[in-house]
């Protein structure tokens, strides 16, 4: 058996450290991120009487995120009213608003 490193084999083993350098790294990343891949949108059976109940309870504005059994209620809707300003609005399971909040993201940056 020959085991006499060739430029071909080394290749293949160099690729293959990198392979396995960018996985492990996409992984720690997976783990280290928010809970986004935990969060799931309204489904769309829901999703029109979720956005009308927000709408009423900011005024107006846009949807522009919704999640299902979020950790303060069984729906939380984001509103973008026309200052720029975001809402969320958290409902119960019959469409109920049980709270609202102003994000406030007047960071210095």
């Amino acid at each position: 058996m020959n085991l006499k490193p060739t430029s071909k084999r080394a290749a293949v083993v160099i690729a293959s450290a990198a392979v396995l350098t960018v996985g492990a790294v996409s992984g720690a990343f997976a783990l280290a991120g928010d809970d986004d891949a935990s969060e799931r949108p309204i489904p769309a059976s829901e999703l029109e009487q979720a956005e009308r109940a927000a709408l009423a309870e900011t005024g107006g504005g846009t949807v522009t995120e919704t999640e299902v059994d979020d950790e303060e209620s069984k729906y939380e809707v984001e509103v973008t009213l026309d200052d720029g300003s975001q809402v969320d609005v958290q409902l119960d399971e019959s469409f109920k608003v049980v709270g609202s909040e102003r994000d406030d993201d007047t960071s210095d940056d």
